[in-house]
């Protein structure tokens, strides 16, 4: 166990962090050694000596600033984000400040009026600045609209609008953004958990606050609302739980963002997996459906009787001159042939060889940098691959159903059953192992051959097929993903 631990914990680390790190102790502890020794010097009246460890600091001073202050800038600016601050500077609004000090220094050396009238003129702008930001942003409401399906690298289209409460003030320059989590624990968790006590592990494993930007509005009209429809894509499946809004604006002269967070009822977004075109091979399937018509309903092509509309009855079977002639939605209902039932069997399991998997530390920066982390290439390309096969069938009007391992799901028609099936794809993550055997899920394979009678399955796996039973492999479709 202390092997493992060791070498989970040497994961966080790199050569560059440790030369880094020591470079960074020694300029430190560098100039703060001269700072003593020129303390000295002016104390031993050793002018010479005090001049050249003054001189000496002076560059470890840079040094300082150049190596170990933007790195502390950056992690300092991560965790303000994740902060409910009411304002912060801008690139612009420190350089502002800067020239504020730089003036307000040469005005009090020389006492140059004019050097005095810039200064009240730089410090009006940073006050007016400040104090108009912030007044814009006041007395908005936001709400925003999700569809009911969003699909992962497909352009969403999000309905924003914000309400201004303000009897006689516009607000101008308005960014309108969702802020959440797309998990509730770090995907570093299990490998936090190796190297510290549980309960700290948990503290530590806690997801970061992302932000998604959705909308810009250039004005707000006092006591109006106004509506932006945006497009959003969502790079890649997963879910995305919303905690809150957040409003900023940098009006009117980019010194200060200021921003204000807004209480939104807890949603979670399911961002359905990609869908691509049907391959080759499921185009030319031996998948007949049966001669014999019964007095059931089914998917088959005699008409058995017409019905008033249901809720999630699929639009295709309306009849609409019977809907024309009664007044309301009549569809139609065909007798049952032998229907086509499809099991897609997912084997969600990766070989850790071959799988470029990303270490603890990649995990933390990506998660920490509010990107979408994906643990596995070749498994998503698994995924990508089972969502096209779910939604070949169900678009044949074929009854599908999806089973992971040994948890087994029950057949559905239409697109319904598609989007049970799509969310649960939506949230499934992988299995690493060593080498994904066959053997391992062929007693599963049995028990759906033998539960499923006329079904046709389907195994979406990384395993080879040549190494399973010449039997099993004449039963069920085999799809290998790389």
């Amino acid at each position: 166990m202390a092997f493992i631990n060791l070498r989970t914990l040497s994961q966080l680390f790199s050569l560059r962090d440790l030369r880094n790190g020591v470079m960074g102790l020694l300029v430190v502890f560098g100039g703060i050694g001269l700072s003593a020794l020129t303390y000295y010097a002016h104390l031993t009246g050793q002018p010479r000596l005090a001049g050249i460890s003054a001189g000496v600091s002076l560059v470890f001073v840079l040094l300082i600033l150049i190596f170990v202050v933007p790195p502390l800038a950056r992690n300092a600016g991560r965790e303000a984000s994740q902060l409910n601050l009411p304002f912060e500077f801008t690139t612009g609004g420190a350089i502002m400040l800067g020239l504020i000090v730089i003036v307000g220094f040469s005005a009090w050396n020389t006492g140059n009026n004019l050097l005095f009238l810039v200064l009240s003129f730089l410090t009006a702008s940073m006050v007016v600045g400040f104090f108009a930001g912030g007044f814009c942003l006041k007395k908005l409401d936001v709400k925003m609209r999700f569809p009911e399906t969003i699909f992962a690298g497909r352009e969403t289209p999000i309905l924003v609008s914000i309400h201004n409460r303000k009897r006689i003030f516009p607000s101008f320059s308005v960014i309108a953004e969702v802020r959440g989590k797309e998990r509730e624990h770090s995907i570093a968790i299990e490998d936090l958990k190796n190297i510290l006590p549980r309960r700290l592990a948990e503290r530590f494993a806690r997801p970061p606050v992302v932000r998604r930007m959705l909308s810009y509005f250039v004005y707000v009209a006092s006591s109006e609302t106004a509506e932006n429809q945006s497009g959003h894509i969502f790079q890649n499946r997963g879910r995305f739980l919303i905690k809150d809004f957040e409003l900023s604006t940098r009006f009117p002269f980019g010194f200060f963002r200021h921003r204000r967070r807004l209480p939104a009822r807890e949603t979670e977004l399911i961002v359905f997996p990609k869908i691509g075109l049907p391959e080759v091979e499921l185009e030319n399937l031996p998948l007949e459906s049966g001669k014999l018509a019964a007095n059931k309903r089914g998917s088959g092509q005699d008409l058995l009787a017409l019905r008033d509309y249901q809720p999630n009855d699929d639009l295709r079977r309306i009849d609409w001159k019977a809907t024309a002639r009664a007044r309301n939605l009549i569809v139609r209902e065909f007798s049952a042939e032998d229907d086509r039932k499809i099991t897609v069997f997912f084997d969600t399991r990766v070989p850790r060889d071959g799988a470029k998997t990303l270490t603890l530390r990649e995990k933390i920066e990506a998660e920490q940098s509010g990107k979408s982390v994906v643990e596995s290439e070749r498994f998503e390309r698994g995924v990508i691959r089972t969502a096209a096969l779910i939604a070949h069938f169900s678009e044949e009007q074929a009854e599908v159903r999806l089973v992971t391992g040994s948890e087994k799901d029950k057949f559905g028609l239409g697109s319904r059953k598609l989007y049970e099936c799509l969310k649960r794809l939506a949230v499934i993550e992988p299995v690493f192992v060593e080498k994904a055997e066959p053997a391992e899920i062929i007693d599963n394979l049995n028990d759906l051959i033998e539960d499923t009678g006329d079904s046709h399955i389907f195994l979406i796996t990384t395993a080879n097929e040549s190494n399973f039973p010449i039997e099993l492999s004449a039963k069920i479709n085999i799809i290998n993903f790389e």
